[in-house]
């Protein structure tokens, strides 16, 4: 696995041709009071390198440890970025990134409020180096529930901050970081045919939705393995086209 920050000058120089890098997306905030503060980047950034161990040339970036957290400040000890502070540190990011002769960008996010402040950054960007591709996963726990068997979960489709399917894939992958005999939960009554634009704390009173008391190891490593075979997909499919995949009248 190929991990910049770790790497010295003459390792990169002398290593492998990278023409492609992931960068891991994650917050710092409360997930209940089972979860580490850094779950949303640990779990990204994890994802990424597993995914960059079986990619050839794909350089994994230092992951961005706060994202915009806002949302989620009722609850201690939250760390957050504005909107347009994330924006500006995604684009700067990428902009480093196709300096120095990568223009394939693959963003692994682990936090919804990175979302829109992802879309903004890739959208200027592509503007900025139209010749640059950039592909983000914006909600893995959305994409794994997704690719597993329907009845793989027991509450909620697996969903929630800090639920059954964040805190499973968190005991996949660092387990040693998490107090489950803390586990607790709410399932808030949302409806599925809009979006309801809430802070947190309207949601819940303990830092976490879904049920974590219904998650398992083994059910994480279920998620883990199907997102990161999901993403190694992607590039081998994108490898075999050349990254062309506009369709044949596109003249771009």
């Amino acid at each position: 696995m190929s991990t910049l920050q770790k790497m010295t000058g003459h390792q990169y120089l002398n290593g492998s041709k990278y023409d492609k890098a992931i960068l891991a997306v994650g917050s710092c905030e409360n997930h209940g009071f089972h979860l580490p503060f850094g779950t949303d980047t640990f779990v990204s950034s994890m994802l990424a390198e597993k995914v960059a161990a079986e990619v050839p040339d794909l350089l994994v970036l230092p992951p961005i440890n706060v994202g915009v957290s806002e949302h989620y400040a009722h609850f201690p000890f939250t760390l957050t970025l504005r909107y347009e502070t994330l924006i500006a540190v995604l684009k700067d990011i990428m902009t480093s990134v196709i300096k120095n002769g990568i223009k394939k960008i693959f963003i692994m996010n682990g936090h919804d409020g990175n979302i829109a402040p992802i879309e903004v950054a890739a959208r200027s960007i592509k503007m900025e180096y139209p010749e640059a591709k950039i592909v983000s996963l914006d909600a893995w726990w959305v994409t794994a529930g997704k690719l597993l068997p329907a009845n793989t979960f027991e509450v909620w489709d697996g969903l929630g901050h800090a639920g059954e399917g964040e805190t499973s894939i968190g005991l996949a992958l660092f387990p040693e970081l998490i107090e489950m005999e803390h586990a607790r939960g709410v399932v808030p009554n949302l409806p599925d045919s809009v979006d309801i634009k809430w802070n947190f704390a309207e949601l819940t009173d303990c830092g976490a939705t879904g049920d974590p008391t219904k998650a398992t190891q083994e059910k994480g490593k279920l998620m883990e393995e199907v997102l990161v075979k999901a993403v190694v997909t992607f590039f081998k499919d994108m490898e075999e086209c050349n990254w062309k995949y506009n369709s044949p009248q596109s003249a771009l």
